[in-house]
């Protein structure tokens, strides 16, 4: 069973910073490709970032390349997005998500498991 719980959203001005945490109470975190999405009002869930299982390999979104780094904690069962130089187009709804193969990380259907979503706001 995998339960995910976001943390770590919240408002901050352009150009801030942030630091989302996901943490999974199932059994299976470390066999799990792990992929971080967001939905922004009237838009469809977007690919932001994916890390496989045992973090050696990494993917993000042309959008947040380079501001964006994913990574993950096998020991303690997390699984982290830091955002830096945000901006207001970064302001959405951000969901933690697991269980997709690793060809198939930026599609949202590929994954299994969802967590309730962080709310994250940039202001300009």
């Amino acid at each position: 069973q995998v339960q995910l719980v976001e943390s770590g959203g919240g408002l901050v001005q352009a150009g801030g910073s942030l630091r989302l945490s996901c943490a999974d109470s199932g059994r299976t975190f470390s066999s799990n490709v792990m992929g971080w999405f967001r939905q922004a009002p009237g838009k469809e869930r977007e690919f932001v970032a994916a890390i496989t299982w045992n973090g050696d390999s990494t993917y993000y979104a042309n959008s947040v390349k380079g501001r964006f780094t994913i990574s993950r904690d096998n020991a303690k069962n997390t699984v982290a997005l830091q955002m830096n130089s945000l901006k207001p187009e970064d302001t959405a709804v951000y969901y933690c998500a697991a269980g997709a193969p690793w060809y198939a990380v930026t599609s949202a259907s590929a994954f299994n498991y969802w967590g309730q979503g962080t709310q994250v706001t940039v202001s300009s």
